[in-house]
C-alpha cells in the first residue's frame, strides 16, 4: 500500500482539498484510506496524499480508526508544545515542530453528524499535521530555511539511495 502514498514533491502535496458535499458518496475512500493507513507506520492521512483533493482525514486512535469531514481547527491555545513529526509523504526525515498545546476542531463524522472536540499533546500534531495536509502545506513549512534544506538534501539522498 505504501505505493498509494503520493510522495514528496508531489504538486498535489501542494494543493488545497475540496469541502466534501456528500459524504455518502465517500464510504469508498474512507475505507481505502483505513486500509492504507493500516497498512503503514503512520497516526493519520489525509485523502490529498493518496491523490483526492478531498477534505477528508482519518486518524488512529489506538486500535481503532475514525473518519473526519471537513475539518476544522476552531480554537488554538496560546500555550505552544514542542513535537518530533515525520510524513508518510516524506518518509525517513522526522523534525520538531511548533503546535498549539490545545486546539478544538469542528468537523462531520462517518455518520454525517456535526462533532466538536478537543485536543492535548501528541493528538493536536497528529490532527494539526493532517489539516495541514488539506490545505497544501507540509510539516517542512514549519522549519527554518536552512534546517528545511538539510533535511529536504537528506530526504532526497537516502530516496537516490532506495533506487
Amino acid at each position: 500500500m505504501k505505493e498509494k502514498i503520493k510522495k514528496y514533491p508531489d504538486r498535489i502535496l501542494r494543493e488545497v482539498s475540496l469541502e466534501v458535499e456528500d459524504i455518502s458518496k465517500e464510504k469508498d475512500l474512507v475505507l481505502e484510506m483505513k486500509e492504507v493507513l493500516s497498512s503503514l507506520e503512520g497516526l493519520g492521512l489525509a485523502a490529498i496524499q493518496i491523490g483526492e483533493k478531498k477534505r477528508v482525514v482519518v486518524i488512529k486512535e489506538g486500535e481503532e480508526m475514525k473518519a473526519f469531514f471537513n475539518p476544522k481547527i476552531t480554537y488554538k491555545s496560546k500555550e505552544k508544545i514542542e513535537i518530533k513529526e515525520g510524513c508518510l509523504s516524506l518518509p525517513g526525515i522526522w523534525a520538531t515542530v511548533e503546535r498549539p498545546a490545545e486546539i478544538e476542531v469542528r468537523a462531520l463524522n462517518e455518520e454525517g453528524k456535526k462533532i466538536s472536540f478537543s485536543l492535548k499533546g501528541v493528538e493536536v500534531a497528529v490532527m494539526s499535521h493532517e489539516l495541514d495536509h488539506l490545505d497544501g502545506k507540509l510539516f517542512i513549512d514549519y522549519l527554518s530555511a536552512r534546517e528545511r534544506i538539510k533535511l529536504l538534501s537528506d530526504y532526497f539522498f537516502k530516496k537516490d539511495e532506495s533506487n
